[in-house]
């Protein structure tokens, strides 16, 4: 059988890396990318082919999808889009260039690499276009508004494009990870930093407790898992005959889907509000 291949964004650490390791040790053919050319080399080194791929440059985009495509000969089974970051902020203090620079690199750069490699998967009758969302793709907390937004916006253009593609061969799927272990939050502080003036803001005092979530090291949060546990789920969404067009993980990821089918809007903003 001919090796299978998978190209994955945001394989410098976390979530991407892991994702990486599993699917090259279920025999796939991995496309380890990301945004730095120093991550690239040193994933070469480990003996993965890593093209430079950064959302919000389409010149690199473009070059990764065509130098994926020139070693497999033309075809892709699977794209996992996973590369993202956050902006931690209360909603009234983002500035217009916050949400715009965020959206360039969770959203509006995801869907450029998507369209860029539907091409393949169109030609060759399958593939699966897998787009790791949130539990904040759903349910919306505080402080966290640039990357929600851009997370909800990722799972309604999914959801679509699922309803679109149907007859096509090729599969549109969600992955919504709740607490990964990851460096997202390490990662967010720079944006925070650029974007939030919190001299300025009303809401100074809440910006301490803010701050020692960001720059304090508590440890692992209550129901946090492994970055394996999205691995897990990565490889029955690119192998099931029939995958989901959604898979939950943790804890906190189930229990929030259960409670937005059952509560009224303003019963879960109180659940939410305790968070």
């Amino acid at each position: 059988m001919t090796q299978k291949s998978i190209l994955i964004t945001g394989c410098s650490s976390g979530i991407g890396y892991d994702a990486a390791l599993g699917l090259r040790a279920e025999g796939w053919r991995v496309f380890a990318s990301c945004r730095k050319a120093e991550d690239c080399e040193r994933l070469k080194a480990e003996g993965f082919d890593s093209p430079l791929i950064d959302y919000e440059n389409s010149d690199t985009i473009h070059s990764g999808v065509a130098e994926v495509l020139a070693a497999t000969g033309g075809t892709l089974d699977a794209v996992f889009n996973n590369g993202a970051y956050a902006c931690p902020g209360a909603v009234e203090d983002l500035p217009r260039g916050a949400l715009q620079a965020i959206f360039e690199t969770n959203l509006f750069g995801v869907h450029e690499l998507t369209t860029a490699v539907i091409p393949a998967m169109r030609k060759q009758g399958h593939g699966r276009i897998v787009n790791c969302s949130s539990i904040l793709g759903f349910i919306g907390l505080k402080f966290r508004g640039a990357y929600v937004s851009t997370k909800y916006a990722m799972e309604g253009l999914t959801d679509v494009m699922r309803v679109e593609m149907e007859g096509t061969g090729i599969h549109c799927i969600l992955i919504e990870p709740g607490p990964i272990t990851s460096k997202i939050r390490e990662n967010s502080i720079p944006h925070f930093e650029k974007w939030i003036d919190v001299a300025s803001s009303p809401r100074q005092r809440q910006y301490d407790t803010l701050r020692e979530r960001l720059y304090e090291d508590h440890g692992r949060d209550r129901f946090e898992l492994p970055a394996d546990a999205v691995t897990k789920k990565l490889i029955h969404a690119v192998t099931s005959p029939r995958p989901k067009p959604r898979y939950y993980i943790t804890t906190p990821t189930h229990l929030m889907g259960f409670l937005r089918r059952i509560l009224t809007t303003r019963a879960l903003d109180r659940v939410i509000h305790k968070i």
